[in-house]
């Protein structure tokens, strides 16, 4: 890089040099930097953190960076990359928001010759990163907050229900936003009942054996994916599902692991659904009343291929709006 550059007007100036500003993803092991990002780091002629206790710092030491705990103005950076020499700062979380203003109000001013400034990501956000984000604020708030630090499992029961509910309502709606809004709800849940998990003295897990859990289940259900099987059409992947799913429970009746406490007429219908699938005849059971009723359409829905709680909330759905209509 040259040390100085031609100006018309004043003759020969100084090459005001180079600022590189090192963002970094605390998401990210400390260390696993981009190469670029260590090219930059080796070359640079100073490298700057205002962080002491930045968890880049021992890796770049070891690396056999030197770097400077300082926290210059704008004006000070200015002076430091005179003459063509390159300065990385690494930024703190905050993203050194007082610096970037100083920087840009001086370019502003015009009166300065200004160094070439670059934003260098040295580490990115994995898909998935911001998962990371929520174990975290939801263990402090387990541990600091007064109403949280005491809910249990089936004091927070409920509100997976609710939520469940709400999801439901939203992907009925059509409603992107408030789908997006429902689902972080339903993670909370789940999130939530993890932690709790953690403290249980005589059978805890956490939010990674909630993860492991069900990443070992796919896999072993998805054969056609992840392993030598062959599924080209929607129902050969569900043969797939309740053949390994059969195989894993071992259950001595179909009716194992139907929760009876879902609506009545989910719960008709999904029975009905164990009893197809499993080739049974089974008879429906007669009797007096709306419930034989509601029993038996529920089981003609699902033969169907209809959700019978499904198609009754949008009848109801429809019996709202005629409802507020004839209010006026």
């Amino acid at each position: 890089m040259n040390a100085t550059s031609a100006d018309p007007a004043h003759g020969t100036t100084p090459d005001p040099g180079r600022i590189v500003l090192l963002t970094t993803s605390h998401r990210v092991a400390p260390g696993l930097l981009s190469w670029p990002a260590w090219q930059a780091l080796r070359t640079a002629d100073r490298v700057l953190c205002a962080d002491a206790a930045h968890p880049q710092l021992p890796y770049l030491r070891e690396a056999g960076i030197r770097v400077d705990e300082a926290s210059p103005a704008a004006e000070e950076l200015l002076a430091a990359c005179t003459g063509g020499r390159t300065v990385v700062v690494v930024a703190t979380g905050e993203g050194e928001p007082a610096l970037t203003d100083g920087l840009a109000r001086l370019a502003g001013s015009g009166r300065l010759a200004m160094p070439e400034l670059e934003l260098l990501p040295a580490s990115y956000d994995l898909p998935g990163a911001r998962l990371l984000d929520l174990v975290q604020v939801m263990d402090r708030i387990r541990a600091e907050c007064p109403w949280s630090s005491q809910r249990t499992h089936k004091g927070l029961a409920k509100y997976a229900i609710e939520e469940a509910y709400e999801l439901v309502e939203a992907i009925e709606d059509g409603d992107r936003d408030e789908l997006r809004e429902e689902l972080g709800d339903v993670l909370l849940q789940v999130v939530f009942h993890a932690r709790i998990a953690e403290e249980d003295t005589e059978a805890p897990f956490s939010i990674d054996d909630v993860a492991a859990g069900i990443v070992a289940k796919l896999v072993h259900r998805h054969p056609h994916v992840f392993g030598d099987a062959t599924a080209t059409t929607p129902e050969e992947v569900r043969e797939h599902w309740l053949r390994t799913k059969a195989v894993e429970k071992q259950r001595a009746s179909v009716t194992e692991g139907v929760p009876l406490g879902q609506p009545g007429l989910a719960l008709a219908a999904k029975l009905a659904s164990r009893v197809r699938t499993a080739g049974l005849e089974v008879p429906l059971p007669r009797g007096e009343g709306i419930g034989y009723e509601l029993l038996a359409l529920a089981a003609r829905a699902e033969s169907e291929g209809t959700d019978p709680e499904a198609a009754l909330r949008a009848a109801a759905r429809a019996y709202r709006d005629a409802i507020r209509k004839v209010e006026g």
